[in-house]
């Protein structure tokens, strides 16, 4: 097996689209809310009326819809006001949040990290991630699961950074820390001769399903893209999220499976009811990648791929 490769880039487009409200605005809106009134709401801010109905009016002007039914008294929340309250909320006790957090941090620490790890590299990283980010975090979350969900819940800030097999390269703002890269081979019971040729692969499907990874797994996709690539329209019988499902299945005899080493490893099954085998014709791989949204977490994202790939070198697991 060689040394995995490590690459890192920037994606430095930005969204063009502007806010139509900033915090301050929001601020203001809310206190109409509570009150019901732009004049109550206005001494509760230490501002002018006047001051209060143009910061509203500007805001209602910029998202293009009246936030309040002003035909009644106290004043009432139209749909869209009620909706915008309800985020606006929520955005308001975010931002009240940044002050403490930030004097947090002068102890050297950030209060929380949220990492998501794919479940195939669970048994090498959960505990040298868990142990490497106490030391960054007051509060370490780690969440197994699914790329699909680690990606979705980084672009809406539910995660920090996630290590997993889809590197969102369509996606701007992002950096990106290549942790390893490994073949897609075959996994066969013990016992059965493997097949050379995708004629040959085609016949042993015949008598020996493939257990699939879920269409809901990247490796899954990447697996099926291949196959339609290879012409191969092979019958379907039992699909997994997990290596161990899809691995135990294999030793058990029902089929066979296109899976990859850490995959493998990661199920940690019995090697005696287990066979390896080169994947015939074209051969493929998948790619293994830390995201982090850019410059957010200063030199943590890169610390921790380099901290995570040296595992994964040491654990032999690469091309």
């Amino acid at each position: 097996m060689g040394d995995i490769s490590i690459f890192y880039t920037v994606d430095m487009r930005e969204p063009s689209p502007t806010l139509p409200f900033d915090l301050r605005s929001l601020e203001i809106f809310l206190a109409v809310c509570e009150s019901g009134a732009m004049s109550s709401a206005a001494r509760a801010l230490g501002l002018t009326q006047p001051a209060v109905s143009l910061a509203i009016g500007d805001l209602e002007k910029k998202l293009g819809f009246d936030l309040f039914d002003r035909s009644v008294r106290p004043l009432a929340v139209t749909v869209a006001g009620g909706l915008l309250r309800q985020r606006a909320g929520a955005l308001i006790a975010e931002a009240r949040q940044i002050g403490p957090l930030l004097r947090e941090t002068e102890h050297g620490k950030v209060p929380l990290i949220r990492v998501g790890l794919v479940d195939s590299l669970s048994r090498l990283l959960t505990a040298p991630l868990a142990t490497y980010l106490a030391s960054k975090a007051d509060e370490v979350s780690i969440l197994l699961g699914l790329t699909a969900s680690h990606a979705s819940d980084l672009l809406t800030r539910r995660l920090d950074l996630f290590l997993g097999v889809d590197d969102l390269e369509d996606w701007a703002g992002l950096e990106r820390w290549q942790l390893a890269k490994e073949p897609y081979i075959l996994l066969l019971p013990a016992g059965t001769e493997a097949p050379r040729t995708v004629a040959a692969l085609r016949k042993l499907s015949q008598s020996l399903p493939l257990i699939r990874f879920s269409s809901r797994s990247q490796t899954g996709v990447e697996i099926e893209a291949h196959l339609r690539r290879l012409g191969l329209e092979l019958p379907r019988s039992f699909e997994f999220d997990t290596p161990y499902g899809v691995s135990s299945m294999v030793a058990a005899g029902s089929g066979f499976a296109i899976t990859t080493p850490l995959c493998i490893g990661e199920a940690a099954l019995a090697a005696q009811g287990l066979v390896t085998a080169a994947l015939p014709g074209p051969q493929i791989s998948r790619k293994l990648t830390l995201v982090a949204r850019h410059r957010e977490l200063g030199r943590l994202p890169r610390e921790l791929g380099e901290m995570a790939r040296g595992v994964l070198v040491n654990a032999g697991a690469s091309q």
